[in-house]
């Protein structure tokens, strides 16, 4: 099964000039946790409800603060044509629970989620990579990239 088959086609797009209260806002209204980030055509970063608690309201940061100063810069990211089981052990591998979907163009065309692969690639793929996620260890820096 390809990614495309199972991802979330209706993207959101935050720009960095958002502020987290509108981020926030957005995330609320089409019940997301996770919103990338793009300017001038071209994905930039994405911005979670996580970095929105720790980056911003953990440091009293204002609700006008902009996307851009609290956002994750370094996006992993897959392809719409590669294969969901292949993806899903990436997921799992850079524990990240949500990867931007782009085409070939690098044009972003969809959000891949743990929530997608297990209710429509079945439990395979969502066990693969959550039994990656959730290993201890890794990276857990909250500083701004």
């Amino acid at each position: 099964m390809r990614v495309e088959e199972v991802m979330s086609h209706d993207v959101y797009i935050a720009h960095p000039n958002h502020t987290i209260q509108q981020a926030a806002r957005a995330m609320c209204d089409i019940d997301v946790g996770a919103l990338p980030v793009g300017e001038n055509d071209r994905l930039v970063g994405m911005i979670t409800d996580r970095d929105i608690a720790v980056r911003a309201v953990a440091e009293n940061l204002a609700p006008s603060t902009k996307v851009g100063e609290v956002m994750s810069r370094d996006v992993k990211f897959c392809y719409d044509d590669e294969d969901a089981d292949h993806v899903a052990r990436n997921m799992g591998d850079q524990r990240v629970r949500r990867l931007p979907v782009v085409n070939r163009d690098k044009r972003l065309v969809g959000i891949l989620a743990l929530s997608d692969l297990a209710v429509q690639g079945g439990t395979r793929p969502a066990a693969q990579a959550l039994q990656g996620i959730s290993q201890p260890g890794g990276r857990h820096s909250q500083e701004p990239v």
